[in-house]
């Protein structure tokens, strides 16, 4: 796994700097660019509350970053609709090498009870944010309401990572209540700059298809092996479902972070069922409340649980305690929840003995008039939208492609998708008629913050992608990423045509083009003496040719 070197000091605050100032001053830091007061809460006042900001020293005796550790315990939601990233706060927990990423030097950043004065009241948080990974300084300054922490809190009193990550967060927003309702790809992505992907378990039948259901077992414990991030949720259909908690005891429109994916041993009976012992695919999720667990088979401290013995009921870490953390067969699982939420924390190191990834990256824009061109609804303006090539050099490989828009929770996201084409290998043109073109799939429209596709097997060979938003003429800025297993020579096509080079300046313009596409082809067998020539086609030009179309 490999995060980029480069940080960028969000609004120019450099920790180091604001806390050698207050050492200097012998002060405690507090944070003018996000100041605890109303304005960092909401842009409507009052609407929390009562609300007393505090230091964690002035809310409990012994305040710790951490205790013990980080664990998905850690995170319990408050008062804001912030379940999304709660859930992807308790899947962080799990991965240390990633929130080592998140909370950078975690020990120089923690109370030190032996050297008080070395305490500033400062922290520094990082982020990736549409390409780039972003440090944030905060104060510790915390919003309370009789000495309890109003928004995210840990279970142990006295442990405050969590509250002082979702601040950071808050910041990069502009306020707490930027982050009441989100997405959980959102906040994993930003914690991982890694790529999330949503599936539709109702779409993919998993609760009716054995098979469709042992695949998304295998795929999600590889996903477990590559340290991705997961959680599930079922999407409230109204605002009377939204937090409506169901006969089962899950909730609708919350999101639960997955902590485990596992074939968990069934007792055998007798010497033969020892060495034979029947697995059971096992899922655990943790609910972001803190409270509130799944009632069925395999709840805490049902009868079902008989069935697994001593052993290895330690070795899963199995607890009965009303923590928000259940297991449930995965059989339960895909028939009860509706979206499984994977992001990908995409290795493109040449050095790993892991799955690596070749990244093609480009910021770019929808810009009237010349690239807003709008979805292929709009066929006479759908290829004036930016265009992107990339290349496959083994067949039946795959790719991964994800468009993010580069928006802030203020502003409401604009719909939009993409289209791939296979093309000409030779292609370095932009594309100026589509039906020439073999079309290979189009994304659904959404106006979420980003659109993930994952498509493959493919035939290796040249391909363009054409990102745009549905309705044309409509400008906003994103973030294009392709994945493939193999050197991709991506890039995006800028011109419209061949020019004429320096040495051939007294010849004339191209003005014409010749683009040869081969259906079929008779009676070309055993065209030799030996009979073993393969078919060919042979094509003659009074000119070399470049393909424009």
């Amino acid at each position: 796994m490999v995060f980029f070197n480069s940080v960028k000091k969000y609004k120019g605050q450099d920790y180091n700097k604001l806390k050698k100032d207050c050492q200097t001053r012998g002060t405690l830091f507090i944070d003018v660019e996000f100041p605890p007061d109303e304005r960092s809460l909401s842009k409507v006042p009052g609407k929390f509350g009562n609300i007393v900001w505090k230091r964690p020293k002035q809310i409990c005796n012994d305040p710790k970053l951490f205790v013990e550790g980080a664990s998905s315990g850690d995170v319990t939601q408050g008062k804001l609709g912030n379940c999304w990233f709660v859930a992807a706060s308790s899947c962080l927990a799990s991965f240390k090498q990633i929130w080592n990423k998140v909370i950078p030097d975690a020990k120089g950043q923690e109370w030190d009870p032996e050297k008080p004065d070395n305490y500033q009241g400062i922290f520094k948080f990082q982020f990736w944010r549409f390409g780039e990974w972003v440090e944030v300084v905060i104060d510790d300054m915390l919003p309370t309401i009789n000495d309890q922490l109003v928004f995210i809190h840990s279970q142990s009193r006295n442990e405050f990572w969590s509250a002082l990550l979702e601040k950071a967060y808050a910041k990069l927003f502009g306020t707490y209540e930027a982050l009441d309702g989100g997405e959980l790809s959102e906040a994993l992505e930003d914690f991982t700059g890694g790529v999330s992907d949503t599936l539709d378990m109702i779409k993919m039948e998993v609760s009716s298809k054995p098979e469709e259901r042992v695949a998304l077992f295998a795929r999600m414990q590889k996903e477990v092996d590559r340290t991705s991030l997961m959680a599930a949720s079922i999407p409230a259909t109204s605002l009377d479902d939204m937090e409506a908690t169901t006969e089962t005891g899950l909730v609708k429109g919350h999101a639960y972070g997955i902590t485990a994916v596992k074939n968990v041993h069934l007792e055998g009976s007798g010497l033969f069922g020892l060495f034979n012992r029947e697995k059971l695919p096992m899922i655990r999720l943790r609910n972001p409340w803190g409270k509130g667990e799944w009632k069925g088979a395999f709840s805490d401290g049902s009868p079902e649980w008989n069935k697994i013995s001593s052993g290895d009921r330690t070795k899963i870490g199995l607890t009965f305690e009303e923590d928000g953390e259940f297991w449930m067969t995965f059989e339960d699982y895909c028939k009860y929840f509706v979206q499984t939420c994977i992001c990908r924390v995409v290795n493109t190191s040449m050095f790993s003995l892991a799955k690596t990834w070749h990244e093609g990256l480009a910021h770019g824009a929808w810009k009237i008039p010349e690239r807003a061109g709008g979805c292929p609804n709009n066929a006479d303006s759908f290829l004036k939208n930016p265009q992107f090539m990339f290349d496959l050099v083994d067949e039946g490989d795959e790719c991964m492609i994800q468009l993010m828009q580069k928006t802030t929770r203020e502003k409401e996201n604009v719909t939009m998708g993409f289209s791939i084409l296979k093309v000409e290998m030779n292609r370095e043109y932009r594309i100026h008629d589509v039906s020439l073109q073999e079309k290979i799939t189009s994304t659904v429209y959404r106006n979420s913050r980003s659109i993930f596709l994952r498509h493959g097997p493919m035939k290796k060979g040249r391909y363009v992608v054409i990102p745009s938003t549905f309705d044309p003429n409509i400008e906003a800025s994103y973030l294009f990423r392709v994945y493939t297993s193999s050197h991709n020579n991506f890039k995006e096509l800028t011109k419209e045509k061949p020019v004429k080079s320096w040495y051939n300046c007294c010849g004339k313009a191209p003005v014409m083009v010749t683009h040869v596409h081969i259906v079929g082809a008779d009676g070309l067998e055993k065209q030799d003496r030996t009979g073993g020539a393969d078919p060919y086609c042979k094509c003659f030009n009074n000119f070399r040719s470049r393909s424009l179309l």
